[in-house]
């Protein structure tokens, strides 16, 4: 081989030791992608843009569709990483037993009405009797479609057995009820507590706010995990990048976010 050919391989293999070093290491590179609860689907973002900016050899590539399209999607090889804004339920689990769930942070399910609303709290049996009811003159209903982790968690703590009114609105995603509801004056909605801002206005239930200390003592009574879902356990650049969500600057990243940290 001549010596320039030498030279000019050397410079290539520092140039790219030099990449290596100057984007942080990782597994040899790569894409994840993660997909399912829109209410996770913030951090997810977050996470993924502080995770490349170390990372730069990784893409990680972010998408919603719902708490159920993230476990399936996991489930079926479709995703690395499946999002859940509720627990994985025990079917799921039956048809899919190599699942492997990751608490990644806890959440309020906000009950929320327009700002305008001279409303400050409804108790649980409340709130039921307006959802099993539907829209009418002093209501409009909104609520999140079939297969949302946020709609099944409402179900279970705030309907308790009761249906939904087909007399509501039903939408995809907590940014579309939330936009909704900021321009609908006798609305009511369900939103993830990480969603909350100004345009929206937040009740007690039973007269508890919704809050970190409250969720995380347990007294506000419409609370809930957010999941990691991998087929089998989380390997290589997905697993690195599960850690770092569970990192304390990652968990920094969530209370950043509205969300409430595990740590």
């Amino acid at each position: 081989m001549k010596r320039t050919s030498r030279v000019l391989m050397g410079c290539v293999a520092l140039l790219a030791l030099g990449a290596v070093l100057a984007t942080g290491c990782s597994s040899g590179g790569g894409r994840i992608t993660i997909g399912g609860s829109t209410t996770v689907q913030p951090l997810s973002e977050v996470w993924a843009e502080a995770y490349m900016a170390k990372h730069g050899d990784v893409e990680v590539a972010v998408q919603g569709g719902g708490s159920s399209a993230g476990v399936k999607g996991a489930a079926e090889g479709v995703l690395d990483i499946g999002a859940a804004s509720r627990e994985v339920k025990a079917d799921e689990l039956a048809d899919w037993p190599d699942l492997k769930v990751v608490r990644i942070a806890a959440d309020g399910v906000a009950i929320c009405v327009h700002p305008g609303r001279n409303i400050d709290d409804l108790t649980l049996d409340e709130i039921q009797a307006i959802y099993m009811a539907g829209s009418n003159d002093e209501w409009t209903v909104i609520s999140r479609e079939e297969g949302s982790g946020t709609r099944e968690v409402f179900e279970e703590k705030v309907m308790r057995g009761e249906k939904i009114a087909a007399r509501a609105e039903f939408l995809p995603s907590n940014g579309a009820v939330k936009q909704k509801l900021a321009t609908t004056e006798n609305g009511i909605a369900y939103i993830s507590l990480g969603y909350v801002d100004s345009s929206v206005k937040p009740l007690s239930v039973n007269g508890v706010a919704c809050n970190e200390g409250t969720v995380l003592d347990g007294s506000y009574p419409v609370m809930r995990y957010l999941n990691y879902i991998t087929k089998g356990e989380a390997k290589g650049i997905v697993k690195e990048f599960v850690d770092f969500a569970l990192s304390s600057e990652g968990q920094g990243m969530v209370e950043a976010e509205g969300y409430i940290p595990l740590q």
